[in-house]
């Protein structure tokens, strides 16, 4: 069921609902809005006592139930776009926020030489591997938590949030120390106890898409998010496996309408594991931006052909510096900005 609160409610009116919720069976989750706050009460509606009577309170304007299983990322629970503070970043309102650099965090001098020229192309977020989940196991597989420091150290010279990975629920505690946002990636993406952690962090979680995971699955991965009480959920479409190995995935940009459509968690798009080449980059973030995406993350290294992970895909400085250009005047002409 979907309680909205009547505008200028006082936090005491409020609580006293919240407390009657629970009183009649249900877990409240509360959403403040600029104009309206909304309470999600998660229960079987059919065992629990009829939150209908709440429509008699004065500080109530409407008990709504909800039909749709992934019932908190959903419209119905909170019809307005939400946006997510990653640091300062904002991601979801009128500006696109692009997040960029290196898929692994090498050396202290890659990732600062990163840094600083994708702050100056107009990046809003720093984006680095310090844990890589690779195929094989004789992969370069990251610094840990020395790679987390230089990000910190990265962020500390930029100003940049920063965005990173984290693989096991052992690490949530030790990369949220460090991370302005925390990701999941589409190995993990039905990991619910790792995503439970991450969301237990307080911090912003970005929920990639699983490689082989429909779209109601991925909203219901996210609802583990907000479940936990955590509000900042992004979603991230990365590519889809399918039979086509012309690119290494397959980027299903129409996710974006239907998640935007379904949810009013930010939308964003990795145009980078997307295509798995760095010449369709480009290409895959014009579509990214015409289609609505909230923020954009794209692989960045000063020298992709040494890079230690992913080279195929990743662009380089100058390129990334172009790409931003040719991306404002088409953000521009969907009425947003970069």
């Amino acid at each position: 069921m979907i309680i909205v609160l009547k505008s200028n409610v006082s936090p005491e009116e409020e609580n006293a609902v919240v407390e009657e919720i629970k009183k009649l069976g249900y877990q409240p989750h509360v959403m403040h809005g600029v104009a309206r706050t909304v309470i999600g009460a998660i229960g079987d509606e059919h065992s629990h006592c009829d939150l209908d009577v709440l429509n008699a309170w004065p500080q109530v304007e409407s008990v709504t139930p909800v039909q749709k299983r992934h019932k908190l990322v959903s419209r119905e629970a909170h019809p307005q776009d939400s946006t997510v503070n990653a640091g300062g970043a904002i991601v979801g309102g009128k500006k696109i926020q692009v997040m960029a650099g290196p898929c692994s965090v090498e050396s202290e001098e890659q990732l600062m030489k990163t840094a600083h020229a994708v702050k100056a192309a107009g990046a809003g977020m720093l984006r680095g591997g310090a844990f890589k989940p690779r195929t094989s196991p004789y992969e370069f597989q990251g610094l840990g938590e020395e790679g987390l420091k230089l990000l910190a150290k990265a962020r500390e010279e930029t100003g940049l949030p920063i965005v990173t990975e984290l693989l096991s629920q052992d690490q949530a505690g030790l990369v949220a120390e460090y991370a302005d946002m925390l990701q999941i990636g589409t190995r993990n993406a039905q990991n619910f106890q790792l995503i439970i952690a991450a969301a237990k962090t307080g911090k912003p979680v970005l929920l990639k898409r699983g490689m082989s995971m429909r779209i109601m699955e991925w909203l219901l991965a996210g609802e583990y998010v907000l479940a936990n009480r955590n509000p900042n959920l992004l979603f991230c479409e990365r590519g889809i496996r399918t039979f086509e190995d012309y690119t290494r995935n397959t980027l299903d940009l129409s996710a974006v309408a239907i998640v935007k459509a379904e949810s009013h968690c930010p939308i964003v798009v990795d145009p980078s594991q997307g295509c798995g080449k760095a010449s369709l980059v480009c290409s895959m973030c014009r579509g990214a931006v015409a289609m609505g995406a909230d923020a954009l993350l794209i692989e960045v290294h000063p020298n992709p052909a040494e890079a230690m992970s992913d080279a195929a895909q990743q662009i380089d400085l100058d390129g990334f510096a172009a790409l931003m250009e040719e991306l404002r005047p088409i953000a521009e002409s969907a009425g947003r900005e970069l």
